[in-house]
């Protein structure tokens, strides 16, 4: 038995900032990191970009190395360390094949998100792949290398940056999506623009639901309820759910199944905190609880849990879920709600969609389709865009959202102007101005 001032599960994003955290304001402590994978500080968003070959090295999925947090920070990292179970005031960790139990003062839940499984006939055939942890990246490439015909379920961002990936390689893509639009919590005229590039590169199946896959030693098929798809590797991405199978004997799950916590990353047991994917936090916009699964929030709210459980006090106030990915050469991003969100939330919405020239007219590329969603008092709820220029577009609406920003701040916001990448009327304000007319505003 070995005695810890600090247990973190979870070695990725939050468990390494609350672990960083810790030992700057506490440096005297026994901090100890529980990963069961062979990496920390690891960053699965950059599976996809590793699988097309824009980069070589698998170790650049990792911000740092074991040794750098080990060496330069003095953590206790254990690494290949399953925990197999809690209990208040000690933990029991797999290691090395034997069971140690360790004693703690304090304890941080930082085990992330796990994917979310079909449940299909033959899907434990070889070939077909979760998009998991870390370590799925190279199983993935490696694969992906050697397939020609290849099926991605879901299309999600994770099911369109593979689409994107694995057709770079020069394989036949086919996605299929259970819902009628890729990226499902966009709005229509968004997806849209997406769907149109998608059906250009890859070939895209639209309110299918797979039913089995199909092989004899490895997968052949993929079987859904309107037809059938050759392909030598299918790759699953149809979401993530919290992973709290460790947590949730001992502490207070809240509404959508994460973690609850307050804006201290407390859970309900004093003296054990959450953070990350597998913590409920608030939803700025909307100012309720929700589980906010993406790598921002997860890196702050970590660094959250670290100054507390170091005694210290430091407040998160939430998130207003701001994403960007891309396709090819269309970008996509979204910040707070889309308007079926808001809609589903009770809000009285009203909208303004646009299509205009990220850049000045002069330029022959640049063009932005941009969503505003507000509701009727005229407070900014949400902002969608996919085209050029959309990533500047999202960091000032999610700046605003944070504030919550009004139409009238919207349009007098006073963002940049510079011919190659923005416009005196930049399209956030003239989605605004489009907004006063449907407000009833001058």
């Amino acid at each position: 038995m070995r005695y810890v001032d600090v247990a973190i599960i979870g070695g990725g994003a939050a468990g390494m900032s609350a672990a960083s955290r810790i030992k700057v304001l506490r440096s005297d402590w026994n901090v100890m990191v529980f990963e069961k994978t062979s990496f920390v500080s690891h960053a699965p968003c950059g599976i996809p970009f590793y699988v097309s070959g824009f980069f070589e090295h698998f170790e650049e999925l990792c911000t740092y190395d074991i040794n750098h947090f080990r060496n330069e920070r003095g953590i206790d990292v254990h690494t290949g360390a399953k925990v197999v179970e809690v209990s208040e005031g000690a933990i029991i960790v797999e290691e090395n094949s034997k069971e140690k139990l360790y004693e703690w003062d304090k304890l941080l839940f930082a085990t992330g998100a796990k994917a979310k499984r079909l449940d299909v006939k033959n899907d434990e055939l070889e070939g077909v792949v979760y998009v998991d942890e870390i370590l799925s990246a190279e199983r993935i490439k490696r694969l992906a290398l050697k397939s020609e015909k290849v099926a991605i379920i879901g299309s999600g961002y994770i099911g369109v940056e593979m689409a994107d990936a694995i057709s770079r390689l020069g394989k036949e893509v086919t996605v299929i999506e259970i819902l009628e639009r890729p990226l499902p919590e966009y709005d229509a005229e968004i997806a849209a623009i997406l769907k149109s590039e998608m059906e250009k590169i890859v070939d895209l199946r639209l309110s299918e639901r797979v039913i089995a896959f199909e092989g004899k030693d490895r997968v052949e098929r993929v079987i859904t309820d309107k037809g059938e798809y050759k392909c030598d590797l299918a790759i699953v991405a149809v979401g993530v759910a919290p992973n709290i199978e460790l947590a949730k004997k001992l502490v207070k799950l809240g509404k959508s199944g994460a973690i609850s916590t307050n804006s201290k990353m407390e859970t309900s047991k004093e003296d054990i905190y959450a953070a990350g994917d597998c913590a409920e936090t608030i939803n700025i916009v909307t100012g309720k609880p929700d589980w906010i699964h993406l790598a921002t929030p997860a890196n702050k709210t970590g660094y959250v849990a670290g100054v507390n459980m170091a005694g210290y006090e430091l407040n998160y106030p939430g998130s207003v879920k701001c994403q960007i990915t891309s396709f090819y050469n269309v970008e996509i991003g979204k910040a707070g709600l889309s308007e079926y969100e808001a809609i589903r939330e009770g809000y009285e919405v009203v909208s303004a969609f646009v299509t205009t020239k990220s850049s000045a007219k002069y330029f022959q590329d640049g063009l932005i389709h941009l969503k505003v969603v507000a509701d009727r008092s005229g407070r900014v709820l949400g902002v969608q865009a996919a085209g050029k220029g959309v990533g500047m577009r999202i960091y000032g609406a999610t700046a605003l959202l944070y504030k919550k920003a009004d139409v009238r701040d919207l349009f007098f916001a006073d963002f940049p102007y510079y011919p190659p990448v923005s416009r005196v009327w930049d399209p956030l304000v003239v989605a605004a101005r489009n907004l006063f007319r449907k407000l009833g505003m001058p």
